[in-house]
């Protein structure tokens, strides 16, 4: 499967970084699935988990209070 490259970050520092093959996230609108080469969006988040599906299938899960998604390029990057 193709991957993306995925950052979450707070103001401290990162959380992950890395290769992902998905990211499901709580989106103020409803919850939003990103994979590799996905239109470009900016997004806020609401509370509720950021799962993240890595590149060799591992998942790793991320409580979120708030935070905005950012996806271009084939990269996707969480601000919390």
């Amino acid at each position: 499967m193709k991957t993306f490259q995925l950052t979450i970050t707070r103001v401290d520092g990162p959380l992950f970084v890395g290769e992902a093959l998905s990211v499901q996230v709580p989106g103020i609108s409803g919850d939003m699935t990103i994979l590799a080469h996905h239109t470009a969006l900016i997004s806020p988040l609401r509370t509720g988990a950021v799962k993240v599906t890595e590149a060799d299938g591992s998942t790793r899960e991320f409580t979120v209070a708030t935070g905005t998604l950012e996806v271009s390029d084939n990269q996707a990057t969480i601000l919390l």
